[in-house]
């Protein structure tokens, strides 16, 4: 009878465990989406290409920093369920930061620029310029980005936003040369939901913000000055 009394007890410790650990797998929820960018999708401005019968200098691509105000940078956005409970969306894979430093590395090589394989670390201040293989050193911050979804019937309410702080620096001689905010935002209703939608409004915010940066014909004379000095 003891050990009956006792195969319940360890029966029904074993039951309340898995309940908990399903309610813990429960609360966990989150989205992971793609974000990325398609530099062959890009029309690269022929005021920005590199002369092709004189490539120039390497550019050196840093890592952007994250420094939007909020308690953890992994997060990336919210949707909204139809019941109202918020749940968080994260970068799949790889952190924003490295997204959207990739970004630009490609946008130069597509524009037909060296670009360095490193990826430099670099803080924004003209006294903390990395030595490197580049003769130009692009970074930045993301100042803001958030990839959100309100769900409900008949569609659901996507909405993406970035804003984008952008700095380039002459590595040799250790000057900021050029600095600029760029915004971008996108929104669309659409019937279905899945994290693949979510992941496109982020690409697409990104390539919009690469895109406005370049439209500024300024950067494209500042950059191609220093490369030939």
């Amino acid at each position: 009878m003891r050990m009956s009394r006792l195969y319940s007890v360890w029966i029904y410790g074993l039951c309340f465990t898995s309940f908990i650990l399903l309610l813990g797998c429960a609360g966990a929820k989150l989205y992971s989406i793609n974000m990325y960018y398609d530099a062959e999708q890009t029309a690269v401005p022929e005021y920005l290409k590199a002369d092709v019968k004189a490539p120039g200098n390497m550019i050196s691509v840093a890592e952007f920093t994250d420094t939007r105000q909020i308690d953890d940078r992994l997060v990336i956005g919210r949707v909204v369920e139809k019941n109202g409970e918020s749940i968080l969306v994260f970068p799949r894979n790889v952190r924003a930061t490295r997204v959207i430093s990739s970004a630009i590395n490609h946008y130069f090589k597509k524009a037909g620029y060296r670009v360095s394989g490193k990826t430099e670390q670099w803080n924004l201040k003209e006294s903390t310029i990395p030595e490197g293989d580049g003769k130009i050193l692009i970074g930045g911050n993301i100042d803001d980005l958030e990839i959100s979804c309100r769900r409900g019937f008949p569609t659901n309410s996507y909405n993406a936003n970035i804003k984008l702080t952008i700095v380039f620096a002459d590595m040799e001689k250790g000057k900021i040369l050029y600095k600029r905010q760029v915004q971008s935002n996108y929104t669309q209703e659409h019937a279905v939901f899945s994290e693949n939608i979510l992941g496109e409004q982020a690409s697409a915010v990104l390539a919009d913000a690469i895109e406005k940066l370049f439209e500024d014909k300024a950067v494209a004379q500042k950059l191609k000055e220093a490369m030939t000095r």
